[in-house]
């Protein structure tokens, strides 16, 4: 409730709302089956590293 009334909200409005955006989160499995869909990438790990290390010493 002190969430609810924070928000300026009734506690159904609240409720709500949050309902909606859990509604709107992808589950875990959903993420997954996008990541598996993408095209894959030639990037190997070691050049993942070394570009990481690049970009960290650039800053």
């Amino acid at each position: 409730m002190r969430r609810a009334a924070g928000a300026g909200q009734s506690l159904q409005q609240f409720l709500t709302a949050q309902l909606a955006k859990f509604a709107a989160t992808p589950t875990l499995a959903e993420v997954l089956d996008r990541v598996e869909a993408r095209s894959l990438g030639s990037l190997t790990a070691a050049q993942a590293v070394s570009d990481l290390e690049a970009e960290r010493a650039r800053r």
